[in-house]
């Protein structure tokens, strides 16, 4: 599946980068002229990639994969600070599955799974397939974004492995969030502070460019889910005329990205849990979760229940009502019965740890808990939550999250104490550069499901409603997060591999029902 949104400092705000708001490098050449950029950062845009094996020791099953199917991976050089072209360098990782089609091909292709801070190298793989014969026009770049997965690492040193977990049930439960996302922020300006301002959307859009050029390319074409849908954007404004044809899936509106973004999908986890209850209900005899939705959400209730008085344990893990609402926040990702049937299977395992029975998890709950509640994922969540906070982050002042949460919470009992508790961003230092004003008009494909339980379909209209020549494929009544490659819908893939394929938009939106 998608990698979800939100689920895979010492330089003071006044520091100006050579690259302003909605501006290219100084010394860069405009747009349309050839990839090479003028000192200082010339190097980094002429440099020539190293193009090697992927794979890097026995264990490593992605790199065997790529090696496997073609695919080579090579570091790019950046600098560390834009501003500061000669100081300090970081890697970035790409992998490359090259074009056979020589003479229709198009160019690269630059592909972005989410997150924020979601490893992009097995990409090629993820939608090379669901692409076919288009697939051989484009060199297909996955990337690693700075700090994430094989590039120059970030890791706070967390016992946790994500910043994003519900406040509980009570005034007790926020406070011991606060405490915890107050710890998690110190935790990493103690042991990375003199990173912490570079790790930002604008500075992946300014690795994105350099990409490009180190590709020989005057232009490239993007596809990126979700959190990726933000990096395109922010990479239009910044470097326009340098995309060539772009797909956003799971369409986050700018305006509205913020370290309160979770909040917009309030409603739509709310109807996704519902949905989801109506499902395993009309499966009672499989699953005896309860005969009808109201019956299974007693029993989802249960559980909560029964982790707010005690964590819950799971084989080597405890559970307790703070991480036990992503569980169902991660399962709630897609309705398909596949994922379905799995959130079911765990809930059967939750219920059966709520009546204190000893319980071993199944792999994916066995994965989830691992990287969301041990040390094992800190690397991938504190590159996430430094990539949010190093882009938006805000003193709003604790008691606001507070009463967003007790506002929501009748309408939204499930949902809104995760969706609307506070994050880390609220200890963090403030920004070195303003978010990215995307007011641009970008010839682009937006896709979109209408119950998306991460980027909202409002947010998807709100783009196609700034960018005119945007064109909108909808998928409606499907509670589903990121469609092209993933979900199975003919109509939305073929959609998307029209465009890829002849860089033409649909005259009109597209509405893809059924699958």
């Amino acid at each position: 599946m998608r990698t979800n949104i939100f689920l895979r400092a010492a330089v003071a705000a006044t520091a100006v980068l050579t690259v302003g708001a909605g501006a290219l490098p100084a010394t860069a050449k405009p747009a349309g002229t050839p990839a090479t950029a003028a000192k200082p950062l010339g190097k980094y845009y002429d440099q020539t990639l190293d193009w090697h094996t992927c794979t890097l020791g026995p264990d490593d099953t992605t790199g065997q994969k790529l090696d496997a199917a073609g695919v080579q991976c090579a570091d790019a050089t950046v600098p560390l600070d834009y501003s500061d072209p000669g100081g300090r360098t970081i890697t970035v990782a790409l992998s490359r599955l090259r074009a056979t089609d020589s003479a229709h091909r198009v160019g690269p292709l630059l592909l972005n799974n989410g997150g924020p801070g979601g490893p992009g190298l097995d990409m090629p793989l993820l939608v090379g397939e669901t692409m076919g014969k288009v697939a051989r026009k484009y060199d297909l770049i996955g990337m690693d974004p700075r700090f994430v997965g094989r590039s120059t690492p970030l890791d706070c040193g967390w016992d946790v492995g994500s910043a994003v977990f519900s406040a509980g049930s009570d005034r007790a439960g926020f406070n011991r969030s606060v405490a915890r996302q107050r710890e998690l922020a110190e935790r990493c300006r103690r042991t990375n502070g003199d990173v912490l301002p570079y790790v930002t959307t604008r500075n992946t859009a300014r690795d994105m460019d350099v990409i490009r050029g180190a590709l020989g390319a005057k232009r490239i074409s993007y596809l990126g889910f979700s959190y990726g849908s933000y990096l395109g954007a922010v990479y239009t404004k910044m470097f326009p005329g340098r995309t060539d044809r772009m797909v956003l899936d799971g369409v986050i509106d700018p305006a509205r990205y913020s370290q309160t973004l979770l909040a917009d999908a309030t409603a739509a986890n709310e109807r996704a849990l519902h949905d989801w209850a109506a499902w395993a209900a009309a499966r009672d005899e499989t699953y005896g979760l309860g005969s009808t939705p109201a019956a299974v959400r007693a029993t989802v209730e249960r559980i909560q229940d029964a982790a707010a008085d005690k964590p819950l344990r799971v084989g080597r893990f405890r559970v307790d009502e703070h991480y036990l609402p992503v569980v169902y926040f991660a399962g709630l990702g897609s309705d398909l019965d596949t994922q379905r049937a799995q959130l079911a299977s765990v809930t059967r395992t939750l219920a059966r740890a709520a009546d204190r029975d000893r319980v071993e998890p199944g792999p994916w709950l066995a994965q989830m808990l691992e990287n969301f509640t041990t040390a094992a994922g800190s690397h991938q969540g504190s590159a996430q939550t430094a990539i949010l906070c190093g882009d938006v982050a805000t003193r709003r002042g604790i008691e606001s999250y507070w009463r967003d949460i007790q506002a929501a919470r009748d309408g939204a009992p499930f949902a809104s104490p995760l969706t609307h508790n506070i994050a880390a961003c609220e200890f963090w230092d403030r920004p070195v550069e303003a978010p990215t004003v995307v007011d641009n008009d970008v010839p682009a494909l937006l896709v979109n499901a209408t119950g998306d339980t991460r980027t909202t379909y409002s947010g998807a209209r709100q783009v196609r409603e700034k960018w005119s020549r945007s064109r909108l494929i909808t998928v409606p009544d499907a509670n589903q997060h990121g469609v092209y490659a993933d979900y199975g819908n003919a109509c939305a893939d073929k959609g998307v591999n029209a465009y890829l394929d002849t860089g033409k938009l649909p005259a009109r939106d597209v509405t893809c029902r059924g699958r």
